[in-house]
């Protein structure tokens, strides 16, 4: 009992101290949107937490959490496997993949890895010289991976860590940097179904673009010679986001696992605010039933200022999101294989549509 209140007292802490910290932190610069690059860090690969808007940081589990808030990773089995497939904007050719494996490597640490492409297709080569192209394609290449550690550190306190490689460009330039993820989780109530959550996303050095594509070759008093141009380089898109989440637990409840409670009916409120150092701050609110957690649908809203002005909106996408989760058991208890979906509505264009499949052993 005194550990547990303890562990209450230092997850209080530690919650009030990056609360007020976040509260401090300039950010929401509309002076500064379009300031940052590498912008594909923001953009959720995984179909379950965007189905919720990105407003469950304070309690997305598993693989989804490398994205979202890396401290949900601890929450997992044993083994996990996930895959989604994101098209981006409706028609516009865009895709997005994305695996992630998770392993248990001890009673509270978990580790993980997470890998993230876009897939832009093949793209019409132009010159200032030959704008109508017909000099071949190339392809451009973007995406990270990501190794993340997670452990649980009390009854109430989760924490984890993630590094990523990001790369970006096409074949005669590229830009490679490094990021820095971290979050933390606390967990209260009963039935643990009241969390707190903190990440912390994209911290990392500035990246520029380098490759023989930034170099001229001129002629002068009949010798060649070539330029090489240096580019300026860029901040890395950082986020604080903050999140909270409670469960109604309807139904007989089950201890599954010791702190894992589960119920005949679900019903999951959950808020996040994202704090954005390069763009407007955003406000997600969330809500998710669930059906022995075997069936899971869930609605979304993403706001931010102007978002539903047509005119003055700088952001594609409009709020609303949806999905659904079927988990399918298999083997022993606690073990699935999940078909997740979610939809993001957008404008223009047709809308952002995330399939993944997930396996948990």
């Amino acid at each position: 009992m005194k550990r547990r209140y303890s562990d209450k007292i230092v997850g209080a802490v530690i919650f009030a101290a990056l609360t007020i910290f976040s509260t401090q932190t300039h950010a929401g610069n509309e002076d500064r949107i379009g300031a940052a690059g590498a912008t594909q860090l923001l953009l959720n690969p995984w179909a379950r937490s965007a189905g919720f808007g990105n407003a469950n940081f304070a309690t997305v589990e598993g693989v989804d959490a490398i994205y979202g808030n890396v401290s949900g990773l601890a929450f997992m089995n044993q083994t996990q496997v996930g895959f989604t497939h994101t098209r981006y904007l409706g028609s516009s050719g865009i895709g997005i993949n994305a695996i992630g494996l998770g392993q248990r490597v001890g009673q509270a640490s978990v580790l993980g890895v997470n890998v993230v492409t876009m897939n832009f297709g093949e793209i019409e080569r132009t010159t200032v010289n030959q704008p109508e192209g017909g000099l071949g394609t190339y392809r451009p290449t973007f995406g990270h991976i990501a190794l993340s550690y997670a452990r649980e550190f009390s009854n109430s306190i989760y924490g984890g860590i993630t590094v990523k490689a990001v790369t970006e460009g096409v074949a005669d330039a590229k830009a490679q940097g490094v990021a820095f993820d971290a979050g933390i989780r606390y967990v209260t109530g009963e039935y643990n179904n009241f969390k707190f959550g903190i990440s912390l996303k994209n911290i990392g050095p500035k990246m520029n673009y380098e490759g023989d594509g930034l170099s001229l070759t001129n002629t002068l008093d009949e010798k060649q010679f070539t330029l090489e141009q240096r580019t300026e380089g860029y901040e890395l898109p950082s986020v604080l986001n903050l999140g909270a989440s409670y469960d109604f637990l309807l139904g007989n409840i089950a201890d599954s696992a010791g702190t894992d409670f589960v119920a005949e009916h679900r019903i999951t409120g959950a808020f996040n605010f994202m704090s954005n150092s390069f763009g407007k701050d955003q406000f997600s609110l969330g809500v998710e039933y669930g059906l022995k957690e075997m069936f899971m649908v869930r609605l979304g809203l993403a706001y931010e200022e102007d978002l539903f002005d047509s005119e003055a909106s700088q952001n594609v996408t409009t709020g609303p999101t949806a999905g659904f989760t079927v988990a399918l058991p298999i083997g022993d208890e606690g073990k699935s294989v999940d078909l997740d979906y979610s939809y993001r509505d957008t404008n223009p264009f047709d809308g952002i549509h995330s399939i993944g499949l997930t396996l948990d052993l």
